[in-house]
């Protein structure tokens, strides 16, 4: 009898070690499931992307932090124009191969960026004077370029920085000037004939604070393309910050843009000095917003930042985790 109860003591004790063992698991998993920034914004259903460079891939630590932390890469500059198509009908997709063949091969989902921007662009389109010669350059160069990604690419920067700063017009720019307004609603249609799937952006800066009249330049282009069925899917916020941080109204402007019917994305992330308070109030700005789906930080560690000096991003110089990191991670899980 003694014996009996032992053994059922012992299996008791055994059924209850091996339920704790795997709950134990289960919390690792969880813990670890969160442990990077995009998987803890995955389980929102979110994004936490990085632009790259393709040369940098090589670099052990870069490369190593890359294919830990995030889930969605925009290529630097691979795939700009004076990289892509150097001379006319002559294209180069090297470089931005090798960043989508990486990203497929670590699970990561591709931005792409960008296809008419006035910047980094060949002085032979820049040149153009004729109006029926710039249409068919610009719509060839879309066709060519999303042919050629078509269905490895999420999203396409579909037109850049198209707005003057501190104005609601439009910058001046050989598109501009030559094609006039028309230019952006017919690179969103050429873009949208090419690729159905594939989400149609436009992309900008200084469009953070609701009452700029920058942003509210962008915001009527978007009301009025979205009333008349003009094919629009998302709007890239680049994120820029000072040391200031964001607008304080920045959620407000991220919720006006979603109630037109777009998706609101945080595209080229990057905060002078990387106050944690900055960057935490800067997520929480989107996880508050149904509609905004993802958020790219423009560069991995500060020694890879346009703006190095400025020590913008979430890893140091050598590839730590910056006190920013942590405030992120946090704000992510709500």
């Amino acid at each position: 009898m003694n014996i009996r109860i032992g053994t059922r003591r012992r299996v008791t004790l055994a059924a209850g070690l091996f339920t704790a063992a795997v709950l134990t698991v289960a919390a690792t998993q969880s813990s670890s499931a969160a442990s990077t920034l995009g998987a803890q914004a995955a389980q929102s259903g979110r994004y936490f992307g990085t632009a790259v460079a393709n040369y940098k891939l090589s670099d052990g630590t870069y490369s190593g932090i890359l294919d830990r932390e995030f889930n969605m890469i925009t290529p630097e500059n691979e795939m700009k124009w004076d990289t892509t198509e150097p001379s006319r009908g002559s294209f180069n997709f090297g470089p931005a191969d090798s960043i989508v063949s990486h990203a497929q091969a670590h699970g990561q989902r591709m931005r792409g960026h960008t296809l008419v921007w006035h910047s980094q662009l060949p002085s032979w389109v820049s040149s153009i004077s004729d109006a029926n010669t710039l249409r068919s350059v610009m719509n060839n160069h879309i066709t060519q370029e999303m042919s050629h990604y078509k269905g490895k690419i999420y999203a396409w920067d579909v037109v850049n920085e198209a707005f003057a700063d501190g104005s609601s017009n439009h910058r001046s720019s050989v598109f501009q000037n030559v094609l006039g307004n028309g230019f952006i609603e017919e690179a969103f249609k050429t873009a949208r004939s090419v690729d159905s799937s594939a989400k149609l952006c436009y992309n900008d800066y200084n469009i953070e604070d609701w009452n700029a009249a920058k942003t509210q330049g962008v915001y009527n282009m978007v009301k009025d393309f979205k009333s008349r069925g003009v094919p629009i899917d998302c709007v890239g916020f680049q994120s820029h910050f000072g040391t200031g941080g964001p607008p304080s109204n920045f959620q407000t402007t991220l919720s006006n843009f979603a109630a037109l019917g777009v998706d609101v994305q945080i595209t080229e992330l990057d905060i002078a000095q990387a106050s944690s308070t900055n960057y935490s109030n800067t997520v929480r700005a989107c996880m508050n917003v149904s509609r905004c789906t993802g958020i790219t930080v423009w560069g991995i560690r500060d020694s890879d930042s346009w703006r190095s000096g400025d020590s913008p991003l979430l890893f140091d110089n050598n590839g730590n985790k910056k006190a920013a990191y942590s405030a992120v991670l946090s704000a992510l899980g709500g």
